[in-house]
């Protein structure tokens, strides 16, 4: 009795893993996602402050949609005008992607979004008028630096 109870067991293990292995999907190094962001941040926001966005366009891996247009996606400020002595551009990357309400994080490259206006004498010297901001809406593209498995 107990032996017939222990395989039924294993039996519905294995069935499990089987059904969640058929759903899994790998987006290989390389493809690409467009976001559009959600959130408002500036060129003088914080390195490593996150904001919000949703995927513009559905990924397919091999006809399957594997990720939904919609589906939220969140990033990080990777560089940016925060200290009034540093000139560095605003550069964003991905961090994850919400899948099935779980997050996955990702690798992506840094995405420069829009440039401030620069004058002659400003970009002679490197330094750039203004601050940048994006808006909710604005669509940024991002290339996997990594395979993700879903």
């Amino acid at each position: 009795m107990k032996q017939t109870k222990i395989i039924s067991v294993i039996a519905v293990i294995c069935g499990c893993i089987a059904v969640s292995s058929t759903n899994a999907a790998t987006i290989p190094a390389g493809t690409t996602l467009t976001a559009s962001s959600v959130s408002q941040f500036s060129s003088r926001a914080a390195v490593g402050k996150t904001f919000e966005a949703k995927l513009a366009q559905d990924v397919s891996i091999n006809g399957r949609v594997v990720l939904k247009a919609g589906n939220k996606v969140f990033g990080k400020v990777a560089s940016s005008r925060y200290h009034s002595r540093r000139n560095d551009p605003l550069t964003v990357e991905l961090i994850s992607v919400s899948v099935n309400g779980r997050n996955v994080a990702v690798k992506t490259n840094r995405f420069q979004p829009g440039s401030p206006p620069v004058t002659g004498r400003q970009a002679r010297y490197g330094h750039t008028a203004g601050t940048l901001l994006v808006n909710p809406g604005t669509l940024m593209q991002f290339q996997l630096l990594q395979p993700v498995t879903l």
